[in-house]
């Protein structure tokens, strides 16, 4: 037993050692194996890699050689411009060479001329000297005097033809431009028919009976006071039976006045207190027509998006008068030629219209400013967010701002029409004598007229010249003359027409 297990020892030991041999050895060849495979392989990627890098190395020399040959291409054409350049460049100095000593030869003929010419001209003066003393003995006039004499004798020959040339063109352009222009303004009359509204300063209320008159009067007259006191007009209580006169220059005044009264007759209760308490109720009735009156005639006029207080001033328009026209009256008839003409013309007829209706809101404001009422127009529009060729008509209808649009000229026009046309407005006495007399005076005052006369209302001037004094050229002159003066000194309606007269008469006597 023992000797088996020996033996089995044994055998497993010399078992194990073989296998650790046998396995020595297949791992070494295997170990070989392998290290001659990554020889291979390596030998392989390094065989690859040296193609890569040749190839690489190749494709950038190509590079290289083909960005040479272009530097060198660039470099030839380069230095063959830089030959040109010289070339040219030597041509250019061998030409300016050239022209420099052909300078130099014209500079020494032309200061030999300029030597002769000097020359020529110390005689030629010598001689014009000589000449104008040989004319200055024959004529008896000094060089001066005969200048003089020639430039006066040019002026007058020169302003005689500038006024030829001047009626040549008034002539020509009435020919082409009157009538049309005629024909535009008398269809636009025609086709406004309006109402003449005559409007005074009082207002007369009529009453039932006398006994009313003495309740509106109070005892010792406190009614009428406290009715003047609370409406600022002047309440005329004398003999007229059954009437009551209020005057006031303000027409919104007399209306709440009148109002006021109207209510207090039929109430019955007159007294201070109930007084003011009406006058306050018929202020603000009469605020909500005036807001009535402007939005129902922008609407009859078919204009939209006005201010607020636009609106209020065209309201109240209803209680302004200009001399004596209506104003309301007044700018409805001024918007309607306006959109007439402006159709006429082939221009837009609402702005025409919204212009010609707010033309005059400069004379209706809160306060009173001394801003002339076209250009406080002007500046209320602009406040009102109107557009510029609005505010511009608004503002130059009277001359008084520059006209810059369309709108301007055609506004100021149908002003004219509306207010000039006889019957539309009227005049104090005293005034309309003294603009006839400052008329005449002012033709008066240029030399040579004789007489003067102002005649059809102002609207036209006739002046009488000396016949010794002024010729038929100097007419024209004259008549231009004054006209431009009264333009731009006097205040007038519409147009006037000046007409100058110079006749020569023949007197003799038989014995």
């Amino acid at each position: 037993m023992v000797i088996i297990i020996i033996a089995s020892v044994a055998g497993l030991i010399i078992g194990a050692v073989l296998g650790y041999v046998l396995f020595r050895y297949v791992l070494k060849q295997t170990y070989n194996q392998s290290i001659n495979t990554a020889k291979q392989e390596a030998e392989t990627i390094k065989n690859e890699k040296l193609l890569e890098v040749k190839e690489k190395f190749l494709n950038k020399k190509a590079e290289l050689e083909k960005e040479v040959a272009q530097r060198n291409s660039k470099l030839q054409q380069v230095e063959s411009r830089l030959k040109q350049r010289e070339i040219s460049l030597n041509q250019r100095h061998e030409e300016l060479i050239r022209k420099k000593q052909e300078c130099d030869s014209l500079t020494q003929s032309l200061e030999a001329k300029i030597a002769n010419n000097d020359k020529k001209r110390a005689e030629l003066e010598e001689l014009q000297s000589q000449e104008r003393t040989k004319l200055e003995a024959i004529s008896g006039l000094s060089a001066e005097e005969a200048k003089e004499h020639l430039m006066e004798s040019m002026k007058d020959e020169a302003r005689t033809q500038a006024q030829q040339y001047i009626n040549e063109i008034v002539d020509d352009a009435k020919m082409t431009a009157n009538k049309e222009a005629k024909r535009i303004v008398i269809q636009s009359i025609q086709r406004v028919a309006s109402e003449t509204a005559i409007e005074n300063s009082v207002t007369v209320f009529h009453l039932e009976s006398d006994e009313i008159k003495g309740r509106v009067i109070g005892r010792e007259g406190r009614n009428i006071r406290a009715l003047e006191a609370a409406t600022g007009t002047e309440l005329v209580v004398d003999d007229t039976p059954e009437a009551i006169v209020i005057s006031a220059f303000d027409p919104v005044r007399r209306e709440v006045c009148r109002l006021a009264l109207h209510q207090l007759v039929a109430d019955g209760r007159i007294h201070p207190a109930r007084i003011e308490e009406v006058v306050t109720k018929v202020r603000k009735q009469l605020e909500e027509e005036i807001i009535e009156t402007g939005k129902r005639t922008a609407i009859d006029m078919g204009i939209h998006g006005l201010h607020p207080e636009l609106i209020r001033i065209i309201g109240k328009m209803k209680y302004r008068s200009s001399y004596g026209q209506n104003l309301l009256q007044h700018a409805r008839e001024t918007a309607n030629l306006c959109a007439i003409m402006a159709a006429e013309l082939g221009l837009n007829p609402k702005k025409a219209r919204r212009a010609g209706l707010l033309h005059d809101i400069g004379k209706v404001p809160d306060e009173d400013p001394e801003t002339p009422h076209a250009l406080y127009g002007a500046k209320l529009a602009e406040q009102c967010k109107e557009k510029p060729d609005i505010c511009n008509a608004i503002g130059a209808h009277h001359d008084e701002m520059e006209m810059t649009t369309l709108l301007a000229p055609i506004v100021q026009v149908c002003d004219a029409i509306s207010g000039a046309r006889p019957g539309a407005r009227r005049e104090i006495v005293e005034a309309y004598i003294k603009r006839l007399h400052d008329l005449e005076e002012l033709a008066m005052s240029y030399p040579g007229v004789t007489k003067t006369y102002a005649i059809q209302a102002g609207r036209e001037l006739r002046v009488i010249v000396g016949a010794d004094k002024i010729t038929d050229a100097d007419t024209e002159i004259l008549s231009n003359d004054i006209a431009k003066k009264i333009q731009n000194e006097m205040t007038y309606p519409g147009q006037v027409k000046i007409t100058v007269i110079r006749e020569t008469r023949a007197i003799s006597f038989a014995k």
